[in-house]
């Protein structure tokens, strides 16, 4: 966006305040992240996570808020979760795949009220599940009975509060609120990640640091290249008379994007990916033996990151394959081409044509697929090699993506605002 375009931005009044209610709402979110649950241990906690990697990250996603133990600490997960699980049902279902797909934008609003209901016991469960670990390390004390009861009341209205902030930003605001909260999050993290490089500081660290720079800019930029890429199917349209007029005839392209499904897949992938570590450390304190074994086992995964990454990887790509099948159908794409007299030279209209854009889809959706998956497991590779982990998530891959994903969005949107307010 050129100074031009950000001039128009702050003179049109409805933009504007549109901008200004997503920053206040970022506000309200950082100020609920700062509010913790009473009880907490600062040592115990500070070395818990330290301890625990895959803790690590989701504390990341949720701006700090996990790490302070705040009343919104488990994010917007338990909404992502509940969408998954959804999105999944919608193979088993099919009353709720043709909703999904078919009902149009009523059908849509029944499936996202079911993912809402969803979310409820999915925070609960969750957020019962975490303090329960956080006492078994000592990092919290007392929480039994009543206070277990109003601390996971608490923390499941939290999320649920964050629920409704994102939708509320996507409905009155500018851009994917969902998203543009994950971003906050992620950017919230940004100036401790530069207090503890700085207090970590070792000159002997400099060819490294050049090394994880580099690496960083090129990271960028291929995103940037892959998010932006497109191949373009050429449509044309059959010409037709209506009395004296000739309508139709125009060629145009039907654009498909190499990495269609966004950022949906790694943040799919990474829900799913911190379960077994959240579910595996609090197993593993229990009594029973199996249990126990079973916990341990749980955790151990989530520590090997050679095994962690071969499964966030092929996550990643099916995630990317799946979102791709439920948001983007080659038939209902034919059938209405077919509709309004549209067709790809040399390719018969209907089944022919479906086959050729699945065929297609297919091509391009395995180089989104493959980047996308090298991306989220390129952190560990980046610390690896230079030893550096101040920023290995913040600059070094699913962050970075998301960061990247979610600033181009927005500011497509925007630019598709102020044309359509400039349009004469």
């Amino acid at each position: 966006m050129n100074f031009e375009g950000l001039t128009k931005l702050f003179k049109l009044k409805d933009l504007r305040n549109k901008i200004i209610f997503v920053f206040l709402m970022m506000v309200v979110f950082r100020a609920a992240a700062a509010i913790p649950v009473p009880g907490i241990n600062p040592e115990s906690l500070a070395k818990f996570f330290k301890r625990n990697q895959i803790f690590g990250l989701m504390n990341i996603f949720t701006g700090g808020a996990l790490q302070r133990v705040s009343v919104v600490m488990l994010g917007i997960g338990p909404y992502i979760t509940a969408l998954i699980i959804m999105q999944l049902l919608t193979l088993v279902f099919p009353r709720l795949e043709e909703m999904y797909k078919e009902e149009g934008e009523e059908g849509q609003r029944k499936f996202n009220q079911y993912a809402r209901i969803l979310t409820v016991p999915l925070a609960a469960l969750q957020s019962f599940a975490m303090l329960r670990l956080l006492e078994s390390q000592k990092i919290i004390n007392g929480f039994t009975g009543f206070k277990l009861l109003t601390s996971v009341v608490t923390i499941t209205a939290g999320s649920i509060f964050l629920m409704w902030l994102g939708e509320l930003i996507s409905e009155k605001g500018i851009g994917n609120g969902i998203s543009l909260l994950i971003f906050a999050g992620i950017v919230a993290h940004f100036p401790e990640s530069i207090r503890q490089a700085t207090l970590t500081w070792d000159p002997s660290q400099i060819p490294s640091w050049i090394i994880f720079i580099i690496s960083s800019l090129l990271i960028t930029t291929s995103i940037v290249i892959i998010n932006e890429a497109r191949r373009n199917v050429p449509i044309s349209y059959a010409k037709r008379i209506r009395g004296h007029r000739i309508y139709g005839g125009a060629q145009t392209y039907l654009p498909m994007m190499i990495n269609p499904a966004g950022v949906m897949p790694i943040i799919f992938a990474l829900s799913i990916m911190m379960l077994p570590g959240m579910v595996g450390a609090f197993m593993k304190n229990m009594s029973r033996h199996f249990i126990s074994r079973v916990g341990v086992f749980l955790v151990s995964f989530s520590q090997n990151q050679i095994l962690y990454g071969i499964c966030y990887f092929v996550l990643v790509v099916a995630f990317t394959y799946f979102y791709t099948a439920v948001t983007f159908d080659p038939d209902n794409v034919s059938e209405n081409l077919q509709k309004m007299g549209g067709f790809i030279p040399g390719i018969r209209p209907g089944k022919n044509t479906a086959e050729f854009l699945r065929k297609i889809l297919n091509r391009v959706l395995f180089v989104g697929a493959v980047f996308l998956g090298i991306v989220a497991v390129m952190p560990s590779i980046v610390r690896a090699i230079t030893g550096i982990s101040g920023f290995d998530f913040l600059l070094g891959g699913t962050s970075l993506l998301i960061i990247v994903a979610v600033v181009l969005e927005t500011v497509e949107i925007i630019k598709s605002e102020i044309e359509l307010r400039s349009y004469e």
